[in-house]
């Protein structure tokens, strides 16, 4: 079996608190990186949580990008999950920029690949230092 699927989980630290909380502001930028990655958008939800926090998702015709924030920790957890020609490196690093994200780590799982080789490589761990860095699996 061979796919061109890629679901790469996000953890991004160090972001801005009030934005993490900006329920709005966390759909639009989710549903701009579904552009940036080149995918088709079919619907989202988002909602927020009481005292604070914001979850979500964009569905796309290349499967989804979902989003759950903890502003009191500066942290965020996102799943960018495509296949076809869509590149969703592209989306990380548009959606660490505007987040205000210090630091990420990115884990690149390649959905559908039949062994010998492994499905889940962890991508790299970036800060502000090394903004240029693009996600590449290891191995």
């Amino acid at each position: 079996m061979k796919t061109k699927g890629r679901h790469l989980l996000v953890e991004y630290r160090g972001c801005d608190a009030v934005i993490l909380n900006d329920r709005a502001f966390i759909e639009n930028v989710m549903r701009q990186a579904a552009v940036v990655a080149g995918a088709t958008e079919v619907g989202s939800i988002f909602r927020n949580f009481n005292p604070q926090g914001v979850s979500g998702v964009v569905v796309v015709e290349e499967s989804h990008l979902s989003i759950h924030t903890w502003p009191e920790y500066g942290y965020a957890a996102v799943d960018f999950y495509t296949c076809g020609e869509c590149t969703p490196e592209a989306a990380d690093r548009y959606l660490a920029e505007r987040l205000g994200c210090e630091d990420s780590e990115v884990m690149v799982i390649e959905r559908g690949m039949k062994p010998p080789g492994p499905s889940l490589a962890v991508a790299r761990h970036h800060s502000k230092c090394d903004e240029s860095a693009v996600p590449e699996p290891v191995g």
